[in-house]
C-alpha cells in the first residue's frame, strides 16, 4: 500500500480521549495510509508544543495493516498504540476502552460488545448502555487475558528505600511493589532503579501500591516509555492479581472470581479475575475533543 508521508499539505484529523485521566491523542487511519514515526508521535503528544497525550491511538482495519491482517475475521479494527515518547508498545488496558468509545463516537458500533485487535492479541470490550437521563455513557469492560507470573522477580529502590516488586506480565511487563505510603515512590520522573536488570531486558511498568480496604488498594505507576500517569488499565490489573495472591486468593483454586476497587491518581477502576484466569477491568471513557492538526506541526519533525 502506498503511504502518504507525513509532510502532506493538509490538515490531519484526530480526537483526544482519556480513561480515567490516561489520555490519548486519536488519529483516525482506516485505510494504514499514514506514515507515523516516532519522532512524529513524540511531538503529537508533547504537552507543550503539540496536543499532548500519555500515547497515540492509531485507528487502523485490521485488515490493511500486516501486524493485525492474521486477526481481520475476528476484529475489524486494529489498535495502533504508541507509547508518548514514540515507541510502539504491545498494549494499552484503558486505551482500548478509550479505543472502543472512539469507535462509538464515530458511528462504526453501538453500545455492547466489540473486538479490538492489539499487538498483545484480541481484546474483547463491552459497552455498557448509556444510564437514560443521565447524559454520561456507560462503563466499559474489557477483557484483558490472562496474567503470567513469572517466579523471577525484582527489588525496586527509590530515596534509599527498597521492597520486592511481583512480576507480573499482562501482555507487557509489570513490576508491582506494595509500599507504606505511595509518597515513597518518589517523583517518577525517572525509571525507578531494579535488580537485577536482565528481568526486564526490554524495560518495564513499575506499580507502587498501598491498602486502603479490603479487597481496595491505591496505586502510582511509572509507565515504561511515558514516565509517571495518571493511569494504567495494565498496571491496574496487574495490582489486583499481585494483590489477590498476595492476600492469599487465587481464584483458579478457589472456584471464584475475585475482585479489587483499584484507585488512580485519574479515578477508579474495577478489576476482577475469573476461575478461568480471564481478568475483566471495568471504567469510563471519554472523548473531550477533535480538530484537525496544523501540517506544519508535522512537517516540523519530519526526518
Amino acid at each position: 500500500m502506498e503511504h502518504v508521508s507525513t509532510s502532506q499539505t493538509s490538515p490531519l484529523p484526530f480526537l483526544k480521549g482519556h480513561g480515567t485521566e490516561n489520555d490519548f491523542v486519536i488519529v483516525p487511519d482506516p485505510d494504514n495510509a499514514l506514515e507515523l514515526p516516532a519522532s512524529t508521535v513524540a511531538r503529537l503528544c508533547d504537552r507543550r508544543a503539540g496536543i499532548g497525550g500519555d500515547g497515540l491511538l492509531r485507528v487502523v482495519r485490521s485488515a490493511a495493516h500486516p501486524e493485525a491482517e492474521h486477526m481481520a475475521g475476528e476484529a475489524e479494527w486494529f489498535m495502533d498504540y504508541r507509547n508518548a515518547d514514540g515507541s510502539v508498545a504491545e498494549m494499552c488496558g484503558n486505551g482500548v476502552r478509550v479505543f472502543a468509545r472512539y469507535l462509538q463516537h464515530a458511528g462504526h458500533i453501538d453500545a455492547g460488545d466489540v473486538s479490538v485487535a492489539t499487538r498483545g492479541g484480541i481484546k474483547k470490550a463491552h459497552l455498557a448502555k448509556a444510564v437514560p437521563g443521565s447524559g454520561v455513557a456507560g462503563d466499559i469492560t474489557v477483557c484483558m487475558g490472562r496474567a503470567l507470573l513469572p517466579e523471577d522477580g525484582v527489588t525496586v529502590s527509590v530515596g534509599g528505600r527498597s521492597w520486592p516488586a511481583r512480576n507480573v506480565n499482562m501482555g507487557n511487563p509489570h513490576a508491582v511493589a506494595f509500599v507504606e505510603e505511595l509518597d515513597h515512590a518518589g517523583d517518577l520522573l525517572s525509571v525507578p532503579p531494579f535488580t537485577p536488570a536482565s528481568v526486564y531486558p526490554d524495560g518495564v511498568n513499575v506499580e507502587f501500591v498501598v491498602d486502603r480496604g479490603e479487597h481496595h488498594v491505591a496505586m502510582r505507576v511509572h509507565e515504561r516509555g511515558s514516565g509517571e500517569t495518571r493511569s494504567c488499565g495494565t498496571g491496574a490489573c496487574a495490582v489486583a492479581v499481585a494483590a489477590a495472591r498476595r492476600d492469599g486468593l487465587d481464584p483458579a483454586v478457589t472456584g471464584a472470581p475475585v475482585t479489587y476497587t483499584v484507585d488512580l491518581p485519574g479515578g477508579r477502576l474495577r478489576i476482577t479475575e475469573r476461575p478461568d484466569g480471564e481478568i475483566e477491568m471495568t471504567g469510563p471513557a471519554v472523548i473531550v475533543a477533535e480538530g484537525m492538526i496544523n501540517p506544519v506541526l508535522l512537517e516540523t519533525v519530519t526526518a
